[in-house]
């Protein structure tokens, strides 16, 4: 996919968010809850922003998992931890994290958390449940954690405007994992095991988009099923741009500048997976030496 700012400004940001999903210590302050098990661990997480939700709820604005593997986190996490709990957990876990990682983040990390909260605090959030939800949060008033809310915030604005486009665009949730791997994205393990459609519903998702042009019989994207596939990219794009709109040039420009060597390191850390279910990857050439 072409790189537009929306898109390079994802890049950037998305590793240290990242943190929170892959970090040891995310799992460790879960498992003090009481949560049983990584899956558990990130749906009680990342849904605790919008309350003690059931997991229709999350099903349908995290969109892309199968609905029995959020059951089978949701509801029965709330009843080991509330979600102030696990809000305070996450947080904890981070800050553990980046002082593990980024020791000596010193002056420059306070000056890249204030513009990417500039950034959070003029993100769109109408009509972006998650991206709203985590805005209403309050600022957790250290640099280093008020840059990882700020990258929360940005992002999950971002993708509940990309769960808008694939609807727009008629791709089903277990469609939405098909076409980004087939696209070039990650590979079909990596969904397939942090999805988890069975067999059966992946191939009958792959016989409708062949049905509608869109798959060619060698599982590749037709130049139909490329288009739509870059359709939800660029709309994706668009409305995540109106926030980098809205905070202008300089100030994106210099948060790009001064994020990169932080979530870089992260990148050459290792702590993220070269294939993820993100489809975040940087080459070679843009890590730290």
């Amino acid at each position: 996919m072409s790189e537009t700012r929306a898109r390079r400004m994802w890049k950037a940001l998305e590793p240290y968010h990242a943190i929170s999903y892959f970090a040891p210590e995310t799992r460790q302050a879960t498992d003090a809850l009481g949560l049983r098990g990584g899956w558990m661990s990130y749906f009680a997480c990342r849904a605790a922003p919008l309350g003690q939700v059931g997991p229709e709820v999350v099903t349908a604005v995290f969109y892309n998992f199968h609905p029995s593997m959020v059951a089978r986190a949701l509801p029965d996490a709330w009843g080991l931890a509330s979600p102030d709990q696990v809000l305070k957990a996450r947080m904890e876990a981070v800050d553990h994290a980046v002082r593990r990682m980024l020791p000596d983040a010193g002056t420059v990390l306070r000056r890249t958390a204030e513009l990417a909260r500039q950034a959070a605090e003029v993100a769109p959030v109408a009509g972006r449940p998650i991206g709203a939800a985590n805005a209403a949060l309050p600022w957790p008033g250290e640099p280093h954690l008020d840059l990882w809310h700020a990258t929360t915030i940005l992002r999950e604005s971002r993708g509940d405007g990309h769960v808008s486009a694939l609807v727009t665009a008629g791709i089903t949730p277990c469609q939405a994992n098909i076409t980004m791997s087939a696209a070039g994205g990650p590979s079909k393990a990596v969904y397939r095991a942090a999805r988890r459609w069975s067999d059966d519903e992946w191939a009958e998702a792959e016989e409708d988009l062949r049905s509608r042009g869109l798959l060619a019989a060698d599982g590749t994207l037709t130049e139909q099923g490329r288009a739509l596939r870059q359709q939800v990219e660029d709309t994706t794009d668009a409305l995540a741009e109106q926030g980098w709109s809205r905070l202008g040039d300089a100030a994106t420009e210099e948060l790009d500048r001064l994020i990169r060597p932080f979530t870089g390191a992260i990148m050459a850390s290792g702590l993220i997976p070269p294939d993820n279910p993100m489809a975040l990857r940087w080459e070679k050439n843009e890590l730290p030496s």
